[in-house]
């Protein structure tokens, strides 16, 4: 059986739409105590859980805990946490700084575009662990999509191309973020630091590996190692990917366009 893993829409769609747009109707009807919470506490507090603990720490009792109210409660503003995943995911999203990019260079807009999702991974690293091909509809995404599209404008993709062009860049901003949220996560919870590793590793490679069979992994191997002074830098593999990333997409615009665009940053 495939892994288990944390996606949005995996909730009632109907009743998540209604949470996410606050129409009338989303309340449940219930009997009990009078709410003492707004629906934006309840979110807020599984954010700040996930923040601290991660997704897995992520239970409707664990959050009714942050609030000081009882589990059951909790059930009366949120059907359940495949709900609340989206309220959060749609919370974050809103959050996001969505600053006037149109008088930059195209390189220059998608850059903030990419800088800005990888500060949110860096804010909320449990973002990278949720599978989002059913997004969450809400204001927040929907203002996020907006604002990331502008920075395609006027580059002379059809709307198919600029959706295309957006998913390239922020797939492979998610997939560097998960990377580095990995290497993090092995740096807090390992016995040892990467150099530790390594040394501890130095002597019985030396005896097993084969220089003269294996000599271009030998020779880029140690450049790669004594340039980032470990194995994988994840900030080195950012910064190269993006220029990749952005090179490819300037060759599509380019073809488009039909002029010279914009050098390398």
């Amino acid at each position: 059986m495939p892994p288990t893993i944390d996606r949005s829409g995996a909730g009632d769609p109907v009743r998540t739409l209604e949470l996410l747009w606050r129409r009338p109707g989303a309340r449940p009807p219930h009997r009990g105590p009078r709410q003492g919470l707004t629906l934006d506490e309840v979110v807020k507090a599984a954010v700040r859980l996930a923040d601290a603990e991660g997704l897995a720490a992520l239970t409707m009792r664990r959050v009714a805990q942050e609030l000081g109210v009882g589990a059951m409660s909790l059930y009366t503003y949120v059907p359940g946490k495949a709900e609340l995943l989206d309220l959060m995911l749609d919370m974050v999203f809103g959050e996001m700084p969505r600053p006037d990019l149109s008088g930059l260079p195209w390189r220059a807009r998608l850059e903030a575009v990419a800088r800005d999702n990888r500060d949110l991974y860096e804010r909320h690293p449990w973002v990278t662990a949720v599978s989002t091909s059913r997004p969450p509809l809400g204001p927040g995404l929907l203002a996020k999509y907006e604002h990331e599209l502008r920075a395609f404008e006027g580059l002379g993709l059809d709307d198919v191309e600029m959706d295309d062009a957006l998913t390239y860049l922020l797939g492979f901003v998610h997939s560097s973020a998960r990377s580095a949220a990995d290497a993090r996560a092995i740096q807090h919870e390992g016995a040892m630091t990467d150099q530790q590793w390594w040394d501890a590793s130095a002597p019985i490679l030396a005896r097993v590996f084969d220089a003269e069979k294996y000599p271009t992994a030998a020779r880029v191997g140690a450049a790669a190692g004594e340039a980032h002074n470990a194995a994988y830098s994840p900030g080195h593999a950012y910064e190269f990917g993006l220029l990749r990333v952005l090179d490819g997409l300037g060759v599509l615009i380019e073809q488009r366009r039909g002029t010279a665009l914009d050098p390398p940053s």
